[in-house]
């Protein structure tokens, strides 16, 4: 795994940290392309069925590493070849049918703020901060994060983050979509594996085929198609329906193999 980046498995759970605490997890350009290839062996792996982001000590992170803008930002071409690497993760994230969560800490500022909107799911301490920054670099935001912003938080409060450049604690956070919970710090990593605990229990052909769907929608898609029909029937021959269907009647918990 790419320096900066901990990557590890267990019970179905997949775990990717930044791990840079004493730059307060500040994400190098060899982290962002780092990011895409943990996704990409979530993707593969057929015992994962959640992946969690977060980050090592008291912050989620920072944001994008500033130091090394000189050297790898120093033109227009350099900073198009690195904003293309962030694109990349980002797309990585919200493309992978798997749920993600971030469960964050501290500062979830600039790039760790724009990771954990790719995520599915966002659980947060009392104490975090939040904030996305371009205007303060002279950056303008790129699209697809910036639509995932809006879906989001919708326009108003996407114009907050990105116009003003101002940070808001966790409470805010959940008040305005940001946010699925905020929880006492001391309870946040027992509420998410409970919460991660109830992904893996799922049916994983609905949790992906749903995804599928959502992210079409997310994209403008107004109609269904093909492909939409396709997942649907799919499920409906599947094995994960005739046992949802069968636990159900028998009035037990269902015990879903397929993956």
């Amino acid at each position: 795994m790419t320096d900066g980046l901990q990557f590890s498995v267990q019970d179905e759970v997949a775990r990717l940290t930044f791990a840079r605490p004493e730059k307060k997890n500040a994400i190098t350009h060899g982290m962002w392309a780092g990011i895409a290839d943990a996704v990409a062996l979530v993707e593969r792996d057929p015992a994962v069925k959640v992946l969690v982001l977060t980050g090592a000590g008291a912050d989620f992170s920072a944001g994008a590493d500033i130091s090394e803008f000189g050297a790898l930002r120093s033109t227009a071409e350099a900073a198009a070849t690195y904003d293309k690497a962030i694109e990349t993760a980002v797309g990585a994230l919200a493309g992978l049918r798997k749920p993600t969560v971030a469960l964050i800490r501290g500062n979830c500022i600039g790039g760790g703020c724009q990771l954990s909107v790719a995520c599915d799911f966002r659980f947060a301490a009392t104490g975090s901060r939040f904030g996305i920054t371009p205007a303060k670099l002279g950056i303008v935001y790129d699209f697809q994060s910036t639509r995932q912003l809006v879906d989001l938080v919708g326009p108003a409060h996407a114009r907050y983050f990105l116009l003003s450049g101002s940070l808001i604690g966790a409470a805010r956070a959940r008040e305005i979509g940001l946010l699925n919970e905020v929880y006492d710090d001391a309870v946040l990593e027992d509420s998410v594996a409970e919460f991660t605990r109830t992904l893996c229990s799922r049916s994983q052909t609905s949790i992906r085929g749903m995804n599928r769907i959502i992210e079409k929608i997310l994209a403008g898609q107004a109609e269904s198609d093909a492909e939409i029909d396709r997942i649907r029937l799919d499920a409906l021959h599947g094995e994960d329906y005739a046992e949802g269907v069968a636990a159900f009647l028998a009035r037990r918990p269902p015990n879903f193999t397929a993956r």
